[in-house]
């Protein structure tokens, strides 16, 4: 009886496993508001990028202010490759990053370690 038991928790461990790193995941979305022919979109790092992923408008001039409240070295830098980006993040302070929306996409964000990831859409 103990043999199943510990064959149920395994299996049961095994599964939960499986579905955290390669299950599907909602992602927190944000699309910026332009206001003044300028958009901004807050994002807040705690165990990962808040909102994960943000659309922005093609052609109007865009500012993501990253505010990095994990303590982890992991998480204090951004990098955008797209844009040439390598942006350190102090922690619990307001870091902006400008963007050039100049060509539509799909550009991938990334921590300085390659562990944390977010998506930008300019459409």
């Amino acid at each position: 009886m103990i043999k199943i038991l510990v064959l149920i928790a395994g299996l049961a461990i095994i599964g939960f496993i499986v579905w955290w790193f390669f299950g599907k995941h909602e992602a927190a979305e944000e699309v910026a508001n332009v206001t003044d022919n300028n958009q901004i979109v807050d994002i807040e790092v705690n165990g990962g990028y808040s909102p994960e992923v943000v659309v922005l408008k093609k052609g109007v001039p865009a500012e993501l202010n990253f505010t990095r409240k994990d303590a982890s070295s992991c998480l204090d830098r951004v990098v955008l490759s797209d844009f040439g980006i390598n942006q350190e993040l102090p922690q619990n302070e307001k870091e902006t990053v400008k963007i050039d929306t100049s060509k539509s996409g799909e550009y991938q964000w990334a921590c300085g370690m390659d562990m944390f990831h977010g998506k930008l859409i300019i459409e």
